[in-house]
């Protein structure tokens, strides 16, 4: 596949993978390697603070509303696989924004 895997359009949304760093200071997501987006999270990984966040600063990112965010795998590691409800084309461009130009 060419370009980056973080990110793949299925048919109610798109499928993202993110690399997550808890206690990272300020809420970002970021481009991460072409396998991950990066996220840096102020929260804490206790008590479900961290995957809470996460959710939040998805939703916020796609301007999508939290409850269209869904951690599929990952609930308790660094590498989460999520799914975002919506239009699958316009997830799609706001991913590849994050990501900017390719060279």
């Amino acid at each position: 596949m060419i370009g980056p895997t973080a990110w793949r359009a299925v048919d109610d949304g798109l499928a993202i993978a993110v690399r997550v760093t808890p206690r990272g200071g300020r809420d970002a997501l970021a481009a991460g390697t072409p396998e991950h987006f990066a996220a840096r999270l102020a929260a804490a990984p206790v008590d479900g603070a961290a995957n809470a966040g996460l959710i939040a600063l998805v939703a916020k990112t796609f301007g999508v509303p939290k409850r269209a965010v869904t951690i599929v795998s990952g609930e308790t590691a660094r590498l989460k696989r999520l799914h975002i409800a919506g239009d699958s084309t316009v997830l799609a461009e706001i991913a590849s924004a994050l990501y900017g130009p390719r060279a």
